[in-house]
């Protein structure tokens, strides 16, 4: 946000209008500086916005008012319209241009003196006069796009600050001065394309808000007696957004699906309201960085995923290198997707990931390498004895002794008003004060230890799990910040501590609003059920409604809603002459979305459905499959064998298909047990040359494996392992190929083996439903 003279900057304005033109009257907090804006309503094709130069007092502003209506006697005079907050950009469907205005506004925060406010109301006006409208104005196609963009509840969840640049981390703010338009470059900017035409026609921002999209909370709590503010952000990126299953993995620049960058901020409570120190925490979360997708079923509650090889992982590289760019580094992958399933689905993107992570790995110098952990978070929740949340609390620990934390001092200075060399101060709250001539109270941020590098969170939709594990390093987080500011002399909560219910209180809210606004319904928070002691039934229950709702959301709602994203973010501009988007294939508009031509986009729309919803799909139709044949004969691998054997390799992804000849037949023998499964991998891996890549690159794994499980449970899940019923399920081909184009060596030897022997198809009709609703597929 550009200041104006004097530091001051327009927070409340009042539209005017006469026949011929929109009169937009702005005014800073302290009624000392007044502009005018004034918008053309004759043209019906064209945006004409024309600034005043002159800065105005109260009662000159009011003078050019009256001779404004006074010139415009015969033709009905100045009217009032609204009062509003700022202008949320302008649009243009297939008729004349819109406005779009705040005219309601909730504070619901402060950071140094800086108020941050959320969107109350909203309200888009017409601007040119009836007289001038085109018949296409009140074409059913126009009132069509117009209800479409006003199915973005700007009411919801949208936020800004007129003096703040909320946009950004506080570290960013401190260390980069950046002022004018561009604050409205960073990816968090939700209007930015709303706001282009009059940013670069009037050259400043003074008249329109950056809004962001996410989540924002702040709180006063209390630690041994002292007071303290806890604000908890959650910056949802605008490049690649959209809805749970119409965007997934990257696209081809590098920019991930549900990519939210989390700021946890705490400081000390101060009568003033300016604290003396400040801590900030941030991580990230974002889908899986492979492209991959997945096609929405009104009949399959999990959908196929459709994975397109990358060729030596550029698209997964180029959002590292952005990762890297924004954070610094290390950058940290936690993955908490399963390893292992008996119908391959996240297991089979584990796999990938993996490899693309260590291939990446063998360019990057040691300095700058990922560092991971790969961490199954459902069997671990499943498992007795195990706190997942003291597990995770550990990771979080080890991950901040490598990245640190944003902690600085705030020192406060007497100045004079002016704000002319674009630097960020700390504004007193509630400075009303109508003299021109006085001074200010300035703050100047000084920091004392700064993060360096990133925590990247990720589950399958990256929001039950990833919540989980957010709130984990959250609290790991706020134990140290509190210790920093010297509030507390340890720097460790306790999980049964009064602070980190209050805490998990917070993450449970951004979780479950960020759920529904990618996911459709509140989050999955078992995990937080149990740790609070909450009945299991009734845990079970909301679990289930969850489930459903967010299943009908993502079948009948969501295109609608994508839709809508797509035209707010201006991905989809309506021409005349050009097909309407309700009648275009999903994002068939959007050339950044999805990697392929409009034509590879088309034909994907006729991909044909395979049955088993463990099958990954390609583009020519056909389920990736394993097939023995003369040249090649190994066997079916076992599922619960399949992550072990699929290993980071070092070549590029390559994604085998069986041709449409029948596959010959397959030997199914025993499933080995875990012993041999683990002597097999190490085995294999020792043969391609390189470490085991399993689990992590620098944690010590130690930690994972005392859980704390008995040998009773262990033997039980063995058993259960080895005897459960397995579905014949296709397989992607265990084929992979090195830089040079030549398979793996020492590939053909592996004793690859599958039962089947307990493969049983008779299920009554409420197992078949559960089993529906609990892991997908088709219902008949």
């Amino acid at each position: 946000m550009e200041a104006m003279t004097g530091g001051k900057f327009l927070q409340k304005f009042r539209l005017y209008e006469t026949r011929s033109k929109f009169y937009l009257i702005g005014r800073d907090k302290s009624r000392i500086h007044w502009r005018v804006l004034k918008i053309d309503r004759l043209e019906s094709t064209e945006l004409g916005v024309d600034e005043d130069p002159t800065i105005y007092t109260e009662s000159e502003c009011q003078e050019l008012l009256w001779r404004i209506h006074e010139g415009n006697m015969l033709t009905g005079g100045l009217k009032f319209v609204t009062k509003c907050y700022g202008i949320v950009g302008f649009v243009k469907f297939l008729g004349p241009y819109y406005m779009v205005i705040i005219t309601s506004r909730r504070k619901i925060g402060t950071i140094c003196g800086h108020e941050i406010y959320s969107v109350g109301k909203s309200e888009m006006i017409a601007i040119s006069s009836v007289t001038v409208w085109p018949n296409v104005a009140y074409s059913r196609d126009e009132n069509r796009y117009k209800r479409l963009l006003c199915s973005v509840d700007l009411s919801k969840d949208f936020f800004f600050s007129y003096s703040y640049n909320i946009m950004r981390s506080l570290q960013k703010n401190i260390t980069q001065k950046n002022t004018g338009q561009a604050v409205y470059e960073p990816m968090c900017v939700w209007n930015e394309f709303l706001t282009r035409a009059i940013r670069n026609h009037l050259k400043n921002t003074c008249w329109t808000v950056a809004l962001v999209h996410g989540f924002f909370k702040q709180s006063k709590l209390s630690v041994s007696g002292k007071d303290f503010w806890l604000t908890l952000i959650a910056r949802r990126s605008r490049h690649f957004a959209g809805t749970r299953f119409l965007k997934r993995g990257v696209n081809e620049k590098g920019r991930v699906a549900n990519d939210v960058e989390t700021e946890q901020i705490v400081f000390e409570d101060t009568s003033d309201g300016i604290p003396t120190q400040m801590a900030s925490a941030v991580q990230h979360r974002g889908s899986i960085p492979l492209v991959w997708f997945q096609e929405t079923s009104r009949l399959n509650i999990r959908p196929d995923i459709i994975l397109k090889p990358d060729v030596d992982y550029k698209a997964t590289r180029l959002h590292f290198e952005n990762l890297a760019l924004r954070y610094g580094n290390p950058v940290i992958i936690l993955n908490l997707i399963k390893t292992r399933e008996k119908k391959p689905r996240e297991s089979l993107l584990r796999a990938e990931f993996a490899k693309a992570i260590h291939y990446i790995n063998k360019s990057l110098p040691d300095d700058k390498r990922l560092k991971f952990l790969h961490m199954d978070l459902s069997k671990l929740s499943r498992r007795k004895g195990t706190n997942v949340l003291a597990l995770l609390t550990k990771v979080a620990s080890d991950v901040l002794d490598l990245t640190e934390f944003l902690h600085c001092e705030i020192s406060t200075s007497t100045k004079p008003d002016d704000t002319s060399s674009g630097e960020r101060t700390a504004a007193k709250p509630h400075d009303d004060r109508s003299s021109s001539d006085q001074t200010e109270c300035a703050a100047k941020l000084a920091p004392l230890l700064l993060q360096k590098g990133v925590l990247r969170t990720n589950c399958i939709d990256c929001l039950d799990r990833t919540n989980v594990a957010q709130f984990a390093y959250g609290l790991a987080a706020l134990g140290r910040q509190l210790h920093a500011l010297g509030l507390t002399e340890a720097q460790k909560i306790e999980l049964h501590d009064p602070l980190a219910d209050d805490l998990m209180d917070f993450y449970e809210w951004m979780g479950d609003t960020l759920a529904i606004q990618y996911g459709g319904s509140a989050a999955h928070n078992k995990i937080f059920c149990e740790q609070r002691g909450q009945w299991k039934a009734a845990t079970q229950s909301q679990e289930f409604l969850r489930t459903i709702q967010r299943y009908y959301n993502n079948a009948y709602t969501d295109h609608d809603k994508q839709d809508a994203i797509n035209m707010f973010l201006g991905h989809f501009q309506p021409q005349q002459g050009k097909p309407a988007l309700w009648k275009l294939d999903s994002d068939q508009h959007y050339n950044i979305g999805r990697q392929g031509t409009l034509k590879e986009e088309i034909g994907r729309s006729f991909i044909k459905r395979s049955l088993s919803d463990g099958n990954i799909l390609l583009e020519n139709n056909l389920p990736v499959t394993s097939c023995n044949n003369e040249t090649n004969n190994t066997e079916l691998l076992p599922m619960q064998q399949l992550d072990d054997i699929r290993e980071p390799t070092d070549s590029a992804p390559e994604i085998s298909i069986c041709e449409p000849n029948p596959c010959s037949s397959v030997n199914y023998g025993r499933v080995p047990g875990r012993h041999s499964i683990s002597e097999e991998r190490q085995s294999y891996l020792k043969r391609l040359g390189y470490p085991e890549l399993h689990s992590s690159n620098f944690l010590d794994l130690d930690l994972l494996s005392s859980s704390g499980n008995s040998c009773d449970e262990e033997v039980f899940e063995r058993s259960s392992l080895i005897n459960s019923p397995m579905d014949v399920v296709s397989v992607e081909s265990s084929t992979s190929y090195s830089e040079q184009g030549h398979t793996d060596e020492g590939r053909d030897d592996m004793d690859l083996s599958r039962s089947s022997s307990q493969v049983s198809d008779v299920r009554d009709y409420s197992d078949r439903f559960a089993h529906w609703v609990a892991d997908g597929g088709m219902l008949w």
